[in-house]
C-alpha cells in the first residue's frame, strides 16, 4: 500500500493512493501516528481498503499532501553512509554509522516550500531514502531488524552547511530549520518494494541532475542501522530514519554550489515517487 496525507498543513487526513489516484480514509483511520503503527493499523487499514474497494471517496485532484506519517516521536538521520558521497566530501569511511537528529518541526510535505533560513548562506540538498519503524524496537538483532520496519518514503534531507560544519558542536544546527524535511509523497508498505538496497534515487536542481545513485553504495544497510540504533534508544512506531544520501550534494562541488530563492528542487526514488520543492528566501 501507499499511504498519504493530505489537507492544509496542521489539518492533514490519512488516505491512500491506488492505480494513480488519491482516496481518503479518514472515515475508518483517524491518522497513521503511532498509535496507528502499534494497534496493528496496517493490516486493518489493508483489510479495509480490500473491502471498500471501489466506494471510497476520492481526494480531490490538486489537493496538498503532508508528510504520510504523523508526528513521529524523532527523526534519526545517519551522515556519510554512501562510500561515493563520503569521498566526495573527503572524509575517511565511517567505521559504525554517524547519527545527528533532525527537528520534527523541520517536517512539510512533499511539495512544500523550502525556506532559505535566515542568515543562510550555504543551504544544501540530500535525496535520501528514509524508512518507517512499525513497532517499537530496543535491543534489535540485525536477523530480526526488518520485522520493524513499517515502510519505506523519500525524504530531502535539506542541510545548511555553514550552521552544520563551522558553529561548533554536533551537525544538528544545520539539520533542524523549518522546512527542511519534505518527506513524501508516500510512505510505500516494504511489500512493495523487494529489495530496498537496490534503489536508483536522484535528484535535480532547476532541472540539471545532481545526484543519480543507487542504495547499493550504502555503508550501512538497513537491518544494521535498525539494530545499531536501538543498541542507544529506543525506535518508537512512526520514527523516521533517513539513511544518508549519495555523491553530488552542492557541498561537494568545486566550487560549492547553494541554493538561492527561485531554485526549483525535484527529487525521486524507485517505487517511492517523486517531490518537488520551490526555494524561498526567508520569512517569518
Amino acid at each position: 500500500m501507499k499511504l498519504i496525507r493530505f489537507g492544509e498543513a496542521g489539518n492533514e487526513r490519512p488516505g491512500v493512493h491506488m492505480d494513480g489516484v488519491n482516496y481518503d480514509v479518514s472515515g475508518f483511520i483517524r491518522d497513521f501516528d503511532e498509535r496507528f503503527f502499534t494497534n496493528g493499523g496496517l493490516q486493518h487499514l489493508g483489510w479495509m481498503v480490500a473491502e471498500h474497494n471501489g466506494m471510497l471517496p476520492k481526494v480531490p485532484a490538486g489537493v496538498r499532501l503532508g508528510c504520510p506519517v504523523a508526528s513521529p516521536s524523532k527523526i534519526l538521520c545517519i551522515g556519510l553512509n554512501y562510500a561515493k558521497h563520503a569521498k566526495e566530501t573527503n572524509a575517511p569511511i565511517p567505521t559504525e554509522p554517524i547519527l545527528f537528529m533532525k527537528s520534527t518541526t523541520a517536517i512539510t510535505g512533499p511539495n512544500d516550500h523550502i525556506m532559505i533560513p535566515k542568515n543562510s548562506v550555504k543551504t544544501d540538498w540530500e535525496v535520501e531514502l528514509a524508512f518507517v519503524i512499525g513497532k517499537k524496537a530496543s535491543y534489535v538483532s540485525e536477523e530480526e531488524a526488518m520485522d520493524y520496519v513499517a515502510g519505506y518514503c523519500l525524504h530531502n534531507d535539506v542541510s545548511e552547511r555553514e550552521f552544520q560544519l563551522e558553529r561548533g558542536g554536533t551537525w544538528d544546527k544545520g539539520k533542524g530549520c523549518d522546512t527542511f524535511a519534505p518527506l513524501g509523497p508516500w510512505l510505500v508498505t516494504k511489500d512493495e518494494i523487494p529489495d530496498p538496497h537496490k534503489l536508483r534515487l536522484w535528484l535535480k536542481v532547476n532541472d540539471k541532475m545532481m545526484q543519480d545513485g543507487n542504495t547499493d553504495d550504502l555503508i550501512f544497510n538497513i537491518p544494521q542501522l535498525v539494530s545499531y540504533l536501538s543498541q542507544f534508544m529506543t525506535l518508537l512506531p512512526g520514527d523516521i530514519i533517513s539513511t544518508g544520501t549519495p555523491a553530488g550534494v552542492g557541498l561537494g562541488f568545486n566550487p560549492a554550489i547553494y541554493l538561492k530563492p527561485g531554485d526549483v528542487v525535484e527529487l525521486g526514488i524507485d517505487g517511492l515517487g517523486v517531490s518537488k520543492q520551490n526555494v524561498i528566501g526567508y520569512q517569518q
